[in-house]
């Protein structure tokens, strides 16, 4: 199918932004935002997509929406997380492109002008690729630089590298997105395994502007990596599978091995040497394995179910 030919003059930018408990960096955030989509001079939209939060974040947004009416809030019926979040804004924005960024400022907006240069240039993904990363311990950037090379590694599908949900794509991949049914959503992998030209634009990430992520960050990295892994490859069975049958040959090697001492030397008794080690190592192993098993059993269940992936409670427009 040929592909339909955009309109690079007269185009409505979506920016959707997942929130949670993030009353302090919604005004920041919008004066540096809201200035940049003034320069492209296009028609914009700016869609808080709140999980319920603790403090004042509802009311924040709410008071910035009388002041701008491009500013619109999905409220979730309860906390989704931000996959979900990230989800609902992504599949009821009405823009031509979309540009997916975290509201802490990390992900400069100012960033957003150079996705849309190279979405000019025919491109259906820019994602956004980290240079350095500011304001991070250097256990998280350890983590971060292993965790995408290993995902890559055992999945099926090649998530680039560096990078986050900060990342423009176009109104064919939201629609190739909205025909996936899977509950677990790992929208990265999703943008990757929907295709299209994708193109890098490389920045740097700047440290947090206001407090601190309300988000479990690291345990919500950990997340993802597993959805990465176990939503889009079953590498993990096919290596078990050549594990156990490496082992269960070696065990038979090994007792074809204790017969034969056995039949040519009487005096050779079983020795419990290294016995308590061996049951350790095979009952961890297949705990383990049984564990992977169920990270799989776990996402087919999510799936079997049916179960909407968020639910909106309140979908505030604007108009």
């Amino acid at each position: 199918m040929k592909k339909k030919k955009d309109n690079y003059d007269n185009y409505k930018l979506s920016i959707v932004v997942p929130v949670y408990n993030e009353e302090n960096g919604i005004k920041p955030f919008l004066d540096r935002t809201e200035a940049v989509a003034d320069t492209l001079g296009c028609d914009y939209e700016i869609i808080f997509s709140l999980d319920p939060s603790t403090d004042n974040t509802y009311e924040v947004i709410k008071e910035n929406m009388n002041r701008n009416r491009n500013i619109k809030l999905i409220t979730m019926s309860r906390r989704f997380r931000q996959a979900a979040a990230t989800m609902a804004g992504v599949l009821n924005c009405t823009g031509d492109i979309c540009v997916v960024i975290d509201v802490d400022l990390q992900d400069p907006p100012e960033v957003i002008p150079e996705l849309v240069d190279k979405w000019k240039e025919g491109y259906d993904v820019v994602y956004a690729q980290r240079i350095d990363r500011q304001g991070e311990t250097k256990i998280r950037k350890v983590i971060d630089l292993t965790a995408y090379r290993v995902i890559n590694f055992l999945s099926d599908v090649e998530i680039p590298v560096d990078t986050a949900d900060f990342r423009l794509i176009t109104r064919r991949v939201i629609e190739e997105i909205r025909k996936m049914p899977e509950t677990n959503m790992f929208f990265r992998g999703m943008v990757s395994y929907v295709g299209f030209r994708q193109t890098a634009v490389r920045y740097h990430r700047e440290a947090r502007e206001a407090d601190v992520s309300k988000y479990n960050r690291l345990w919500g990295e950990f997340r993802m990596g597993f959805h990465g892994i176990f939503c889009f490859s079953s590498k993990p069975l096919e290596y078990v599978t050549f594990l156990g049958g490496f082992m269960t040959a070696f065990g038979a090697f090994l007792g074809v091995i204790h017969g034969i001492r056995n039949l040519f030397d009487k005096r050779e008794r079983s020795s419990d040497r290294g016995l308590v080690s061996l049951i350790w190592f095979m009952g961890g192993l297949i705990v383990f394995v049984c564990g992977l098993l169920g990270e799989y059993v776990t996402r087919i269940y999510d799936d079997v179910k049916g179960r909407q992936r968020y639910i909106i409670d309140e979908f505030d427009e604007n108009n």
